[in-house]
């Protein structure tokens, strides 16, 4: 004789985790709570500034209790930033500026992390801890190093000035060779078997099997030198190369701050980043797993 199990059983068994295990309802209800909480911390502040760009001249964005939804939405603040600053030409040289990051970063790292994980040469540990060791300086600690080396190499006031110093980053290196180390070491050694050299068994093996990791490099290259503002605002100082994170500083009047130009700036400069994440985001998940640390 058979009996129906428990309907308490029975529900709870809907709920499981990636790995099978039971989740009970309170549980799960805590994790969304928790989700949502964070959602509101990350994602709030952005459309906060979203909904104050949209505002008229008239309404009050200062209003208790506050309002996220403009009453008339316009988007006269966005002609009037490019009425203030020339922000097309200081999104430009932002663009040119991330685009070669991005260039250089995901070139730059993949060859050193290759040779960090897969080549077999005297002193690779220390060129570990040397990468290791690299992100542990602040930036605040080496800039007026790097200040003074481009005033010697004549690179002042120079987009190529602001390029150089972040060209390759000590962590999109380590990232890259924690990828590689991940590859299995028998497709290699086949390659190695029927006659193929390190290029080619670099560009043609292990390469393809980590654009992952090589998507999570070029957004990172790409944020960092999007949103860097203190190190153009020191090497820079013609006003037609400023980036666009220098240019919308000048929003902020002296006597006066229109929060809503601010605002419409803020957007301005964030939306390039929500296109290159929206792109890239499915390599970018896959990527962070070829990437992550080896236990």
């Amino acid at each position: 004789m058979s009996t129906a199990p428990p309907v308490r059983a029975a529900k709870e068994s809907r709920f499981t985790d990636e790995h099978g295990r039971r989740i009970r309802f309170g549980e799960l209800a805590l994790r969304y709570v928790l989700l949502l909480v964070v959602l509101a911390v990350t994602v709030g502040p952005f459309l906060w500034q979203l909904s104050t760009s949209l505002k008229g001249p008239t309404e009050d964005i200062f209003s208790s209790p506050p309002s996220l939804l403009p009453e008339h939405p316009t988007l006269h603040n966005y002609r009037r930033v490019a009425d203030t600053i020339p922000v097309w030409d200081y999104a430009l040289n932002s663009l040119k500026v991330a685009g070669a990051n991005v260039v250089t970063n995901c070139v730059g790292s993949a060859l050193a992390g290759y040779a960090l994980a897969r080549l077999r040469y005297r002193g690779r540990r220390i060129a570990t801890l040397v990468f290791i060791l690299a992100m542990l300086v602040p930036v605040e600690g080496i800039i007026i190093a790097q200040f003074t080396t481009m005033r010697e190499l004549g690179l002042n006031n120079t987009l190529i000035g602001v390029v150089l110093p972040g060209s390759i980053s000590a962590m999109n290196v380590l990232l890259m060779r924690n990828a590689f180390l991940n590859l299995p070491y028998e497709i290699e050694e086949a390659a190695y078997v029927d006659g193929a050299d390190a290029w080619q068994r670099f560009l043609r093996i292990a390469l393809p099997s980590v654009k992952g990791a090589l998507a999570v490099v070029a957004i990172f290259a790409f944020m960092g030198a999007w949103d860097d503002f203190l190190w153009p605002l020191i090497v820079l100082s013609d006003p037609s190369r400023f980036t666009l994170t220098i240019g919308l500083n000048y929003l902020h009047g002296t006597f006066a701050n229109d929060e809503r130009l601010v605002a419409a700036g803020t957007v301005i400069a964030v939306a390039p980043l929500i296109a290159l994440f929206a792109c890239l985001q499915r390599y970018f998940f896959r990527g962070v797993g070829e990437g992550a640390v080896k236990g």
